[in-house]
């Protein structure tokens, strides 16, 4: 009888690190996508700016690399603040899985941005 329950428990322990693995949000989930508008702003380029989380998990307090960061255009601070060399996405708060959110700033050329830090949350 003992060998079953061992057997039992060895399934259940396999298929839940399987599960946590499909389940295991990165920053690797979080897609940063940048394309002209076509609009010209005190003489420079808007620029939309679209973040993707693609992890079915929610993602908090997502910071981006934003070194060097300008716009002659306001930026809504509730979506994009920048702090220091890094910027905050949605003032902290969750953005869902397979969710987004937009903004957009005008200046030339475009920042590359990265994602540089974020709190999975479990799901």
């Amino acid at each position: 009888m003992a060998s079953p329950v061992k057997a039992f428990v060895a399934v259940l322990l396999i298929l839940g690190l399987v599960t946590e693995g499909l389940c295991a949000c990165s920053l690797n989930d979080i897609n940063i996508g940048t394309v002209r508008s076509g609009r010209t702003i005190q003489g420079k380029a808007e620029w939309n700016v679209t973040v993707i989380n693609n992890c079915k998990c929610s993602q908090s307090k997502i910071k981006l690399t934003c070194k060097g960061f300008q716009s002659v255009e306001a930026v809504d601070e509730n979506i994009f603040l920048k702090q220091g060399d890094n910027c905050l996405l949605i003032k902290g708060d969750s953005l869902p899985g397979f969710r987004s959110v937009s903004f957009s700033y005008a200046w030339d050329p475009p920042f590359i941005m990265f994602p540089s830090d974020s709190v999975v949350k479990t799901c």
